[in-house]
């Protein structure tokens, strides 16, 4: 969605949000490879990351056994996502090209303000800072039971938030992205994640397809 009277985002962002272990980044590793196999110009991101800075706050946000305040974990995440709107999202938007990003604003009021309890309102103001009221045009929501999600993320591959938040915090999470989607169906379409990778990602796909003007996504979206 573009900020109101800004005319020079063309381009389409979408974005794959979700509980811990829905498969977020290799979805949108594939996503991004099906559409430019499709001739479109698109360009991968990922939250927190993305760009120098955003790659150093990662680190500090997601090394295991680490504890940050909720209002750390706010700022910090903000932080990241104002330099990767910056030079990354904006400028290819406004080139007109395709933006597929895993995990993007909503994961600040799913993580921080459900999970966690900070005042959605104060969380929205903060985004709203942080990414100048840039929007995406379309979510895609990889939606499993938190169990399930956590079942899925190897020792090795653990964040703080499997090794410092127990499994009533992600239970909130997942409800809170639900909450979401249902409170804006026209950008969210909600996918069931428990299943095969590759049957998520025909569907995700669709989704996409349909985001960029075919109308694949429509039988997908959630009714209200």
């Amino acid at each position: 969605m573009r900020p109101p009277g800004d005319a020079r985002v063309v381009g389409r962002f979408i974005t794959l949000e979700g509980p811990d272990g829905s498969g977020k980044t290799s979805q949108a590793r594939r996503l991004a490879e099906a559409l430019r196999a499709e001739g479109h110009d698109v360009v991968l991101g990922r939250e927190p990351g993305g760009t120098p800075l955003g790659e150093r706050i990662r680190e500090l946000l997601l090394a295991p056994g680490g504890r940050l305040s909720p209002r750390a974990d706010v700022l910090l995440f903000n932080a990241a996502r104002t330099e990767h709107v910056a030079e990354v999202i904006r400028p290819a938007l406004e080139a007109g090209r395709i933006v597929v990003c895993a995990r993007f604003a909503d994961s600040t009021l799913a993580y921080q303000g459900y999970g966690s309890g900070q005042p959605l309102d104060d969380l929205r103001a903060v985004i709203e800072f942080a990414t100048g009221g840039l929007m995406p045009d379309l979510t895609l929501l990889l939606d499993l039971p938190a169990e399930a999600g956590l079942r899925r993320k190897a020792p090795d591959d653990h964040t703080r938030f499997e090794t410092s938040f127990d499994v009533a915090f992600h239970r909130r999470v997942r409800a809170g992205f639900l909450e979401l989607a249902a409170a804006d169906a026209r950008r969210w379409v909600v996918i069931d994640a428990d299943r095969d990778a590759d049957d998520v990602f025909a569907d995700l796909l669709a989704a996409a397809r349909g985001a960029l003007g075919e109308p694949d996504a429509a039988s997908l979206r959630m009714e209200r």
